[in-house]
């Protein structure tokens, strides 16, 4: 299973911080290159003078304090002299490039037959080898001037520029990302069906001619959609009308009874199409959602869809409520009440028995419509979820577009939740509508 894909602007956040890291490391990898030549310059200095002072206090100074002048030097300056034997166990300096520059500096200073080590006869420190007048001695360096000062101050001002370049990256990046997400947003509320507030058309010349091509496309919609709702507005005008006088002059007619009934019922579903038309068509709500009663919305549904002889069990939660479009969620109930009438009654009897339940599952609220007639195959359910798609059993009726499912789903993607159609065990279907609580 593929990892899911950061977003934008954490993409761009750790791009910018690989990117300080990077030059962080460049720096000190500069720092070290351009330091290591005065450093040594600076170590080898400081071994030569100390060499050549204890040379010339061992020469020069009366024999009568040069002991005296030796103890000074050990325990003020860490300097020993040691006598050096041919079997000492030496260790020799690392090879490395800062090393190998303070040695060559030596021995331009003190002579090619200088030696150097950092342990002899198992005592670590900075060793140099001398002689005077054919004897040879060690001198011995308690304070290794190799090593650096391990100071923490270093460490507080690394702590606060690295905190520093954190807080100018996230800056960075939501400066960035900001016109991005502000057309993602845009682009959620149009698919939602909502018309989006008009993008600011300044900044980058790319973010400009993007959000102005964007506020185009929103006002053409926008027309579309205006126009779209007079031209179904004139449709069931026009159309409803002649129906009513139709149905008007059946029932004046002395007909015979199932002649008249089944008249009636030829314009009572051409009335129903043109409704289950105009529903799915009509414009998402453009106004806030608001907190509603989804329990109380089930309820009234059940009382609009009139089901006689009807056993319906109810299981709701009377406190469930969420922030919804009430009308256009009694809508969807309403198509799932009619299309349980219409398709869930059991093959056996023809008496409808319904489950309608209103729960909490987590995050979402539940509305639930389970009857027990025949269902459907679990492979029908995505092609019955669109516009005039029908099943088997609903195309050999004769009511119905295959509009109902396909308005509900509309709904449910207007709230940003989903349809789900379930098989009802042991036998039937169980059609859940998920809505957010928040």
């Amino acid at each position: 299973m593929p990892l899911p894909s950061p977003s934008l602007f954490w993409r761009t956040f750790l791009w910018i911080v690989a990117l300080i890291i990077a030059i962080l490391l460049a720096w000190a990898q500069s720092f070290r290159l351009f330091e290591r030549e005065p450093r040594a310059r600076q170590i080898a200095q400081q071994v030569v003078s100390i060499v050549n002072i204890t040379r010339s206090a061992l020469v020069y100074s009366d024999a009568a304090y040069r002991r005296q002048l030796l103890r000074e030097l050990a325990d003020n300056e860490g300097v020993r002299i040691v006598p050096r034997e041919p079997g000492d166990d030496v260790t020799p300096w690392p090879d490395d490039a800062l090393m190998r520059a303070i040695a060559q500096r030596i021995f331009d200073r003190l002579g090619p037959d200088t030696e150097l080590a950092v342990r002899v006869n198992g005592v670590p420190g900075l060793w140099v080898s001398f002689d005077i007048d054919g004897d040879d001695y060690w001198v011995y360096i308690e304070r290794d001037p190799l090593v650096r000062e391990a100071g923490t101050q270093w460490v507080r001002w690394a702590i606060v520029a690295a905190a520093l370049s954190l807080l100018v990256a996230v800056a960075i990046t939501g400066v960035v990302n900001r016109p991005l997400r502000r057309l993602a947003d845009a682009a959620r509320a149009l698919g939602s069906g909502r018309i989006p507030e008009r993008l600011p058309e300044h900044g980058p010349t790319e973010i400009r001619a993007v959000n102005r091509s964007f506020n185009r496309m929103v006002a053409a919609l926008a027309q579309l959609e205006q126009d779209r709702a007079v031209l179904l507005a004139g449709i069931s005008h026009d159309l409803r009308t002649p129906l009513a006088r139709m149905r008007l002059e059946v029932e004046m007619l002395e007909l015979p009874e199932a002649t008249r009934a089944a008249m009636v019922a030829d314009i009572e579903q051409m009335d129903d199409i043109i409704g289950q038309f105009l529903d799915y068509a009509r414009p998402a709500p453009q106004h806030p959602k608001q907190l509603a009663n989804l329990a109380a919305l089930l309820e009234a549904a059940l009382v609009r869809a009139r089901l006689p002889d009807t056993q319906v069990t109810l299981d709701i939660d009377p406190q469930l409520t969420a922030p919804v479009h009430a009308t256009e969620v009694a809508r969807a109930l309403d198509n799932l009440l009619a299309n349980a009438h219409r398709y869930g009654r059991r093959p056996e009897d023809g008496r409808l028995d319904l489950t309608l339940l209103a729960h909490r599952d987590g995050t979402e609220a539940v509305l639930v419509v389970a009857d027990r007639g025949p269902g459907i195959a679990p492979a029908e359910v995505e092609r019955l979820l669109r516009p005039f798609e029908r099943g088997e059993a609903a195309r050999s009726g004769t009511r119905g577009a295959g509009l109902g499912l396909a308005i509900v789903e509309r709904v449910a993607r207007l709230h940003g939740g989903r349809l789900e159609l379930l098989p009802n065990l042991p036998r039937g279907l169980r059609i859940e509508l998920r809505l957010p609580l928040a």
